[in-house]
């Protein structure tokens, strides 16, 4: 299968070596040179610009987008569905808002452009070792990049959600659900951090992460986190929201939906602002650690 990506951020860098990987011929664009240097260093054709891209692939193209949402994301199609044709693919795989996804899909329709919307959970390991992924959109056009969606997955980890849109929903309240988990346990590793007992709290991390209820990725994230720092001392407890936790919540209000716990550790985000604590710390500190999201420095 032939894949035009554009975006070689964090996430599309090693998604395009995935892709690669697997089989798939890849052509890459991105905005930074440098960025386009490095990838066809490791086998990928890169082009230098979108016009480029879409004249390199061969009909019924398949473009991905691994862009950051929002307007970028408009902008981004609108100059590249001028050089596409009946039947041409394409993929938005950032963490976009599920109603923008509705609406573009909307508008290429009109075009006879398919557009799946498609929700990419795993962090930047993920990306290169295996993602979880959630599709939104034409059925037909799922079925067509079916192979593609297995190949860069972990088994069973790909899912065809439902019409345009339902991906990002999927991984919009995938994230809502992970601004929780990420704070529970960063509060009760402060509630440790501060007693007079003299924890381990790597060790803790590793003990729950064999066996206990509450072992997962993150707390395996957890335990790396501090063995790298074990006060996380050089880092301040500022937690960056990504725009997904509110959009869970504004959905939530809108559907008459309670979700306190998701709501309260949106708040805590937003609190880490003002105040530097050690809970915060340790949401900053995972956040890096699966996602590379930048860190405030002590």
């Amino acid at each position: 299968m032939q894949i035009g990506l554009i975006g070689l951020g964090k996430m599309g860098f090693n998604l395009a070596l995935n892709i690669h990987q697997h089989g798939h011929e890849v052509i890459a664009y991105d905005v930074n040179p440098g960025t386009c240097k490095s990838i066809a260093e490791k086998g990928i054709k890169t082009v230098g610009s979108l016009q480029t891209l879409a004249e390199s692939l061969s009909s019924k193209r398949i473009i991905w987008l691994m862009i950051p949402a929002g307007e970028l994301v408009d902008q981004t199609i609108q100059k590249i569905k001028q050089f596409l044709s009946v039947g041409d693919i394409i993929i938005d795989g950032g963490n976009s808002f599920f109603k923008d996804s509705v609406r573009r899909a909307k508008e290429l329709e009109a075009l006879q452009i398919n557009f799946l919307d498609c929700g990419t959970s795993g962090g930047t390991s993920g990306a290169l070792n295996g993602v979880c992924a959630m599709i939104g959109g034409n059925r037909f056009a799922f079925q067509q990049c079916e192979k593609l969606f297995q190949d860069i997955s972990i088994p069973d980890g790909y899912l065809y959600c439902g019409n345009s849109g339902s991906g990002h929903f999927v991984k919009m309240i995938h994230n809502g659900i992970e601004y929780g988990m990420m704070q529970a346990i960063a509060e009760g590793f402060e509630v440790m951090h501060k007693s007079d007992f003299n924890l381990n709290l790597e060790h803790v991390a590793r003990v729950w992460n064999h066996g206990s209820v509450v072992r997962s990725w993150l707390m395996e994230l957890t335990e790396n986190a501090l063995h790298k720092d074990p006060d996380l001392t050089s880092i301040k407890g500022i937690m960056h929201s990504s725009g997904e936790g509110k959009w869970t919540l504004d959905t939530a209000l809108e559907n008459q939906v309670a979700t306190p716990v998701i709501a309260l550790s949106l708040m805590m985000r937003y609190r880490s602002l003002e105040n530097d604590t050690f809970s915060g710390k340790v949401v900053a500190a995972l956040r890096n650690e699966f996602g590379g999201h930048e860190v405030v420095k002590s």
